[in-house]
């Protein structure tokens, strides 16, 4: 699952699902037309719905349900609603304004509880995005992957200690390096248990820095992207958000991480965790930076992450991301079918439901396998013809041998987005032909479009036609035209949130279909700006190194503002934290590690909490300085200029309009 731990700190997903009820549509959802019915019931024939295989594995070793009662924080903010997709029902049709086999995977995600997998190890699913797995050992248990938040993790083992008994944790697993698989550790362990040794946590080789780094620099920008991908802005019914296939949505607490003390430096390591037998392989660079798989040689399970998942995943993030190469994550499978493919009766992931039976294990290695590699490959070899990004797109088609098998659906990544990554990964953005090379901006290219085009009305006439016809794709793409040319023509904002409503009934990809939802939404409505996230969380703010800190601090400055500008400042973070000399010039900010500027217009002093208080907002530089807790020595107010280079991040942009 691709949210970051700086989009997930920031508390996005759980600011925004949290706003009123007010919040949300003015202008009711339509009902689905006649060509989305018709797509949709078209599907039935086309997917193999009688298999039912799915659903008894998402029921096998049920144990007890979830708790019904609403998580709640200490402000009485809902951080999980166990309740909010009950509209979902197994058993029951598609709605018309779903896609039916969307439909079917949120089915599938919705069967929640505790679990037993084999005996000794057990998931609980659906208490957020991702499962928790815990495995009973010799000593005690060893929890992977506690979720998002610590107070739906802290549910997660009172389920577990009801129906299992109180054991002492004695390991925690990190699985990669996104936030649905740490950000709950404090709601499983003490830290002060971690500091004495009482608990392990194993993380792959990356992890920290991985788990901090990783798209903190465009945090803003992703983070308001990611209310679109989730559907955070949606209510959840048959016309909003159903979940978004890797699982139902996020939860909206307390995001904590506390550092590996075990890492796993290298491939083929062998661990004993509690009387285990644990076999690691890393996967750097699958669907996570930091990522490893494992297999339990007494329980003959292979733990594969979110690197094999009942899912064709993202190789691209929707809300912004670095691309994820397909080849190597191929490979990684093949890897794990070599070592463990003739031995493996059960694989697990922390997403979705187990599989059971080695020849039911190794054909799902190999259809997920053949998958990526099948993108990979044929992505090139188009692209060797000639082909370009969106002509392989829509040109591209899976075997039926894979697109046939319900785990290969596009249900949190898609064949199109996919092939478009894979492209860019390996061409880049341009397209080779130079009528593209430099194209005008959308604004200025939209308003000359209508008038070649003969005016709005003149668009919009066709468009119609276009729409009742159901061409909704075009429609959504003409009209956004004259929306970016005019942004108050209602008739066009309109027209297009109506066709870009019936995309999202259609999409099999959960994040496609909240993209489109939420997009018609803002185009009736407007932007609903509710409460800015907060920047961070504590703990990924004390892991922050101070290089994170002064590039992020770069990112910041305006360079026009600062482009005559300059400045040189040393920084004394005491001994926790090194001396660093900052130079402002060309409107660029530059830090040097281990030094000090002879001739510094100002050195500021304070210590690492210090830092960390101003970069959670929790204090200004201004209030931490009449503390006394900063010492600013030499010319303060050229400290001060730099300060109004900067540029505050407006959260709440605009994306479908101008």
């Amino acid at each position: 699952m691709k949210l970051t731990p700086i989009m997930k700190s920031l508390a996005l997903a759980g600011i925004i699902s949290t706003l009123p009820v007010t919040s949300w549509a003015e202008t009711s959802p339509k009902e689905a037309a006649a060509a989305t019915k018709q797509a949709n019931d078209a599907l039935y024939k086309q997917l193999p719905f009688s298999d039912n295989t799915d659903f008894t594995n998402a029921h096998k070793g049920f144990i007890a349900a979830l708790p019904t009662e609403v998580i709640k924080g200490e402000q009485g903010n809902v951080i999980w609603n166990p309740q909010q997709y009950d509209f979902i029902k197994e058993g029951e049709k598609a709605p018309d304004t779903v896609n039916p086999s969307l439909w079917r995977q949120s089915q599938l995600i919705n069967i929640s509880g505790l679990f037993e997998v084999t005996e000794g190890v057990y998931q609980i699913r659906n208490l957020d995005l991702s499962n928790m797995t815990i495995i009973e050992g010799k000593e005690g248990i060893t929890v992977v992957d506690p979720l998002v938040s610590a107070e739906t993790a802290k549910v997660g083992m009172d389920l577990y200690y009801k129906n299992r008994g109180n054991k002492p944790v004695v390991a925690v697993i990190y699985t990669h390096s996104h936030v649905d698989h740490y950000g709950g550790v404090r709601g499983v362990v003490d830290e002060a248990d971690v500091k004495s040794g009482k608990v392990k946590i194993y993380a792959p080789s990356g992890f920290m820095e991985a788990a901090v780094a990783e798209n903190i620099m465009a945090g803003n920008v992703m983070s308001r992207r990611a209310s679109y991908m989730y559907g955070n802005l949606l209510k959840p019914d048959a016309t909003g958000q159903v979940g978004a296939g890797l699982g139902t949505t996020t939860s909206a607490g307390t995001v904590t991480l506390i550092a590996p003390t075990n890492i796993i430096e290298k491939d083929g390591q062998k661990e004993t965790i509690d009387g285990l037998t644990y076999d690691f392989m890393l996967a750097p660079g699958s669907e996570a930076p930091s990522e490893m798989l494992w297999y339990i040689e007494e329980k003959k399970l292979i733990e594969s992450a979110e690197d094999v998942t009942h899912t064709l995943h993202n190789t691209y993030s929707l809300r912004g991301a670095k691309i994820r190469e397909p080849l190597p994550w191929s490979k990684y499978i093949n890897a794990a079918i070599v070592r463990w493919g003739d031995k493996a009766e059960i694989i697990m992931a922390q997403h979705h439901w187990p599989t059971w039976g080695n020849e039911n294990v190794v054909n799902l290695l190999k259809s997920q396998r053949d998958l990526y590699r099948y993108i990979n490959d044929q992505t090139l070899r188009m692209a060797n013809e000639g082909l370009t990004r969106d002509e392989i797109a829509a040109k591209f088609k899976l075997p039926d041998s894979l697109a046939n098998t319900w785990a290969n659906r596009g249900y949190y990544g898609s064949v199109s987005h996919d092939v478009k990554a894979t492209y860019v990964l390996y061409l880049g953005w341009f397209d080779g032909n130079p009528a593209t090379l430099d194209e005008l901006p959308p604004e200025e290219a939209a308003k000359k479009f209508v008038d070649y085009m003969g005016g709005a009305d003149a668009i919009l006439k066709k468009a119609k036609e276009d729409y009742n016809q159901g061409n909704y794709r075009w429609v959504a793409q003409v009209v956004s035209k004259i929306v970016f040319a005019d942004p108050g023509n209602l008739e066009a904002r309109n027209l297009e949130a109506d066709a870009l409503e019936q995309l999202g009934y259609q999409a099999e990809s959960g994040p496609w279909r909240n993209f489109y939802l939420t997009g018609a939404q803002e185009l009736r409505n407007g932007v609903v700006k509710g409460p800015t996230p907060n920047t961070a969380s504590p703990d990924t703010v004390r892991a922050m190194t101070p290089e994170m800190f002064f590039d992020y601090l770069a990112v910041h400055i305006n360079g026009e503002k600062a482009g005559t500008a300059k400045a040189v400042f040393n920084i004394d973070l005491g001994n926790d934290g090194g001396k660093y000399k900052l130079e402002l010039e060309n409107g660029v900010l530059n830090h040097t590690a281990d030094a000090e500027a002879k001739d510094a217009d100002a050195t500021i002093a304070l210590d690492r909490a210090t830092l960390n208080k101003i970069i959670l907002k929790e204090e200004t530089l201004k209030q931490a300085e009449d503390k006394g807790e900063v010492k600013v020595t030499g010319d303060g107010a050229k400290l001060d200029e730099m300060l109004g280079y900067m540029d505050k991040f407006e959260f709440w942009f605009n994306i479908v309009t101008p």
